[in-house]
């Protein structure tokens, strides 16, 4: 999921409308399902906008135990916090909840109490955050959403629209077909570049490792570089065997 292109109320029902597309597409998988068209589902027929929620609730299970075991940067609960909520959302009582766990129902009220005020923090954080973004200097360059898997966040990925065209001009022979010309130590291109090559890659889609390498070698010489950065990096996973692979 990209945090920078999804709303509250996006990230809570596991989809997306693109109005300019027309697409409702989903969080997960990027499924998508084209405003106007009629989709069957088991012997019965649904417009997109039934479809998609239809198929967000069957296909990836409780919106609310997705959202919260999410595999994000962004998600900075520990898995303590996680199980507390997943209970408070079942609607036991702060006895129940203390029994499943083991704690008094005064730790569990507690901690009720720390989760509404750290929303409320949230709530001025954006607040603030979105006044003063709007007012932003019109020469200010825009900087590259990080993307939502990516490991150690740091300067590295403070790349700029700017930078990253000037970047994919450089090291690359040609964009279409994709021909990398070598690749380079400096971080920022790395990602650049690893950014690039992960488009030719379809979410949902597992391949094997000849697969990868077939894909990647189109790109580049040493496929097996490329292939290790872009696990290290987090834009793909892979089985702990090394023979599957997949976009995170």
């Amino acid at each position: 999921m990209e945090m920078e292109q999804l709303s509250i109320d996006e990230l809570k029902r596991g989809y997306r409308f693109d109005a300019e597309s027309r697409y409702y597409i989903c969080n997960f998988c990027r499924k998508r399902f084209e405003a106007g068209e009629i989709f069957p589902i088991e012997n019965r027929f649904f417009d997109a906008a039934r479809a998609i929620q239809i198929h967000a609730d069957t296909e990836h299970g409780d919106r609310l135990k997705r959202l919260l075991y999410a595999e994000s940067k962004y998600n900075a609960f520990t898995d303590n916090q996680k199980e507390l909520l997943f209970l408070i959302y079942s609607g036991l009582s702060d006895k129940e909840i203390a029994t499943k766990l083991g704690i008094s129902a005064a730790t569990v009220r507690h901690q009720r109490f720390t989760f509404r005020e750290k929303a409320k923090q949230a709530k001025m954080y954006l607040a603030i955050y979105e006044q003063v973004m709007e007012k932003k200097s019109p020469d200010e360059e825009a900087i590259l959403p990080v993307h939502s898997h990516a490991t150690m966040v740091d300067e590295r990925y403070i790349i700029t629209e700017k930078e990253k065209e000037r970047i994919l001009k450089t090291v690359f022979e040609s964009l279409s077909p994709l021909k990398l010309k070598s690749f380079p130590p400096k971080e920022k291109k790395k990602l650049v570049i690893l950014a690039k090559i992960a488009e030719l890659f379809e979410y949902g889609r597992t391949y094997s490792e000849k697969e990868i390498n077939e894909i990647i070698g189109g790109v580049y010489d040493d496929f097996a570089v490329i292939r290790r950065y872009l696990v290290d990096y987090g834009f793909m996973a892979r089985t702990a065997d090394g023979k599957q692979y997949w976009l995170k």
